[in-house]
């Protein structure tokens, strides 16, 4: 026995890739060896030592042959997920000494990965789900779960007939480790259409009633844009609960899906098919709270709004009860939160259901009121605790209120400091025992200041423009050398700069505001100075006479205070501003004088109104409107002067009558007006991001005295892009999109203008580093000299599409194709398509 042993190679155990084969003795009949000589055979970069180190097989250990020392060693190896094809040998015996052969071979590693049936910018996301990075083991496993995630995943997109291949071949080279190239095929197919969802069983709701319940799974309707008739298997299973949910609106609580089935048909598409079990309809009994100490049954009826008899409606009595989808809804359980019992629980049961009526308890468990314990903000590595601190709604030792936690979040969003997206409240160390809470709001800094660096070519020749804001600047640390990191932050104060130059004119600006002057209240101040220059227009040279020019130099202070009545999302604004136009051998049609000046000494007072929440660039909810109006001094009541006798007399006069001039100097000396602008705008969150956004705006300019006319500044311009142009006159540009810059406007402006407008956004990103979001547009509007040519009803029309870009360092832009539907004065059909460019400093 011995000697025929030391001249053959006796296998004792072989796992293969699959399976382990059993030892062909049986482990009673295994004598003992000790372990001599332990060598490796076989394809394997690892050393000698690593493998059997890592079998746990020894020399000098005691063992049976056959027997559990040898399979526990192969399960090892197997299980370190490098090796396949592993046996182990007995090569020689001698008395009780055996030596053995460990023989396996290395698994492939992957060497290249070559994707085929897919996009560029989706190869990255496979490779990530499916561990597919170069240098991993290649086993059978992980090319049938590669398969299977990869059929399985495009299956819930809607592309039921995907089909997956992958081929590995091996790589012949000199190297001693295995590798092979993989190919991954894709075929994805095309998304399956839904022919038609057919119901049976429902009596009391149609089947159409019951196709509109299901939000995301349509059949093929030819007039329909919005939704689209594709199968997809994740929006399919939750569009049965929503059909559910639909008959418990109406009482039939009972109501269940029996059974679904999806059948293929000869064209490609599918039906779908729904059994149902309506069940019978139910109807609201007694609804008696238990529990309650802290409010009344009479008031919680009054929140609850479900009265006995009433059809039951088990989703409405839980948002009635807590509504998840709305933070700030008028439900119970947010009543008890915003009045410290954070630790309340509101639980409705069932207690009776005969005679199809059904009697509820809501059982309430009213804990003890919470307070703040301690209030915290990380992640703000610019922007001074101060600033923060200031907007915090929730204060330590505070009773807790989930409306001031969600106030907080907007109030924080609405400071453009931060990722409105990841502002994150945290509650930590809750203590329903004693009462406690410590409150975290977790932040993510973006960038707060913008650079505006562009050129184009308009009003006769190139335009250049520079401009700086530093949305969260710091004036106090303005002379502090370490403090630019480019530059002075984190006090919430904003800084503007601004030059815009071409051949013809030369525009400087300079803006700053303090958001909480004196650090105690939020009583915004804010100051700007600007002075602009503007040379007239040689028609012999086509250049800039420089010998000719209007100057503009202004200056404004201002002061706006958050106020608490009605409540605390309204703002009184106030400010005065000065401006001086000086005229020098500029003679133009603007006015009948060209050598002169004129004054605008005026006082703005405003009321505004912002809810919206929570990202001031994406607002999914709440409104924004604003009235203001810019009031002169009544300098007719006091100057003495008899504006009617000149009138008459200037009605006489020629333009170039020098008297004429005198008499325009006079009018014009001190600016006489008055100004009312209104703004509001509505924000719909429609489904998940979809946001629809109505507005309506309307301006009029009027004047104290007939007789001295409405001034030549100040007036409405409406039509383009709505960005201001190179004109001087204090002219407000109206936006209506299909139409060319100020072409709906007379050549001296409006004195009214209405516009009303209606878009439809859809995010593609959220992300602080860059925002992008599309919409749709119906927009209508015009402007008007008079009350007397005043018709709301007869206005320019459009509707076109458009996609804004936000990006911390250059603010807004975006692009927008517009159609006009009306024809300009100058056309007889409807002026068609116009493209906008839109760039909007976030000042």
């Amino acid at each position: 026995m011995t000697t025929f042993l030391k001249r053959c190679i006796i296998p004792l155990l072989i796992i293969s890739s699959i399976s382990i084969q059993a030892q062909e003795l049986s482990y009673s009949n295994g004598e003992k060896y000790i372990i001599g000589e332990i060598s490796v055979a076989g394809n394997t970069s690892f050393s000698e030592q690593t493998i059997v180190t890592y079998s746990g097989l020894t020399k000098g250990k005691e063992i049976a042959i056959p027997g559990e020392e040898i399979g526990d060693a192969i399960k090892k190896l197997w299980n370190s997920k490098l090796f396949n094809d592993i046996e182990v040998y007995v090569t020689n015996i001698e008395g009780n000494v055996a030596n053995l052969e460990i023989r396996l071979s290395d698994l492939p590693q992957l060497n290249e990965l070559k994707i085929n049936g897919v996009k560029k910018s989706k190869i990255e996301g496979i490779i990530k789900d499916n561990k597919l990075n170069k240098g991993v083991k290649v086993t059978e496993n992980l090319i049938t779960t590669t398969k299977n995630f990869l059929t399985t995943k495009y299956k819930k997109e809607g592309y039921l007939n995907s089909k997956v291949h992958i081929n590995t071949i091996e790589v012949k080279d000199s190297t001693t480790t295995s590798r092979v190239n993989m190919v991954l095929n894709i075929d994805k197919g095309e998304k399956v259409k839904i022919k038609e969802i057919v119901f049976t069983g429902n009596e009391v709701l149609n089947d159409k009633f019951l196709r509109k319940s299901m939000k995301s799974t349509k059949q093929i309707n030819r007039l329909r844009i919005l939704k689209r008739s594709k199968f997809v298997d994740s929006a399919y299973q939750a569009d049965l609960t929503k059909v559910v949910d639909k008959y418990k609106e109406n009482g039939y609580r009972d109501a269940r899906i029996i059974s679904d089935s999806v059948v293929v048909n000869t064209d490609k598409t599918i039906s779908l098919h729904l059994k149902v079990n309506e069940g019978s309809q139910y109807k609201f009994g007694d609804i008696t709270f238990i529990g309650n100490t802290v409010y009344s049954n009479e008031y919680l009826n009054r929140i609850l709004r479900i009265r006995k008899g009433d059809t039951y409606n088990g989703v409405l009595l839980q948002k009635r009860i807590q509504d998840n989808s709305k933070p700030d809804a008028f439900d119970i359980a947010n009543e008890y939160q915003n009045n410290g019992y954070l630790f309340s629980n509101i639980d409705p049961v069932e207690v009776g259901a005969s005679n199809n009526v059904i009697d509820m308890e809501i059982r309430i468990v009213e804990g003890k009121p919470a307070y703040f314990n301690s209030v915290t903000v990380v992640g703000n590595d610019k922007t001074n605790d101060h600033v923060i601190y200031r907007e915090i709604r929730t204060r330590p030792g505070q009773l807790y209120s989930k409306a001031n936690v969600v106030r907080t979040v907007r109030e924080l969003g609405q400071l453009g400091f931060f990722d409105a997206q990841e502002i994150s409240p945290n509650f930590n160390n809750a203590n329903p025992n004693e009462g406690t809470i410590d409150m975290e709001y977790s932040v993510k800094e973006t960038g707060s200041s913008q650079i505006e660096l562009q050129g184009g070519y308009g009003g006769g020749g190139f335009i250049g423009t520079l401009g700086l804001s530093f949305n969260n600047f710091s004036i106090k640390d303005i002379f502090k050398k370490d403090a630019y990191k480019p530059i002075p932050m984190g006090d919430g104060q904003k800084l503007a700069l601004r030059l815009q130059a071409s051949r013809f004119y030369q525009t400087y600006s300079f803006s700053f505001s303090e958001p909480w002057l004196g650090g105690k209240r939020p009583v915004q101040f804010s100051t700007s100075l600007s002075h602009t220059k503007q040379f007239l227009y040689d028609y012999t040279t086509g250049n800039a006479d420089k010998s000719k020019s209007f100057n503009i130099t202004g200056i404004t202070f201002g002061l706006a205070k958050r106020l608490t009545v009605p409540d605390d999302y309204f703002v009184l604004s106030q400010a005065v501003s000065f401006q001086r136009y000086d005229l020098n051998n500029y003679n133009t049609g603007l006015f009948t004088f060209g050598d002169g000046y004129a004054n605008n000494l005026s006082y703005t007072i405003g009321l505004n109104r912002n809810n919206t929440s929570v990202d001031p660039i994406y607002p999914t909810g709440g409104s924004k409107f604003g009235v203001t109006a810019k009031l002169s001094l009544p300098y007719s009541l006091f100057d003495g002067v008899d504006y009617e006798e000149l009138r008459e007399e200037r009605d006489g006069l020629t333009s170039s009558d020098s008297r004429a001039a005198e008499i325009d100097q006079e009018f014009y000396k001190w600016l006489e007006f008055y100004k009312i602008n209104f703004k509001g705008e509505w924000f719909t969150q429609l489904a998940k991001d979809l946001v629809l956004r109505p507005s309506v705006e309307f301006g009029f300019l009027g004047a104290y005295n007939n007789d001295r006319g409405v001034i030549p500044f100040e007036r409405y311009f409406v039509g383009g892009d709505g960005l201001g142009t190179y004109s001087l006159d204090g002219r407000e540009a109206i936006a209506l999109r299909g139409y060319p810059n100020q072409s709906l406007s007379d050549t001296d402006g409006g004195t009214i203008y209405n516009k009303f407008s209606l878009e439809m956004r859809y995010p593609i990103t959220l992300k602080a580093s860059a925002k992008i979001y599309g919409l749709s547009f119906l927009e209508a509007g015009a402007s008007y000299t008079s009350f007397r040519d005043y018709n709301p009803f007869n206005m320019y029309r459009s509707a076109g599409l458009g996609i804004r870009i936000f990006m911390p360092a250059f603010g807004l832009l975006g692009i927008d194709f517009g159609y006009g539907f009306d024809p300009l004065s100058t056309e007889t059909k409807a002026h068609g398509w116009e493209t906008h460019f839109i760039i909007g400093q976030q000042f």
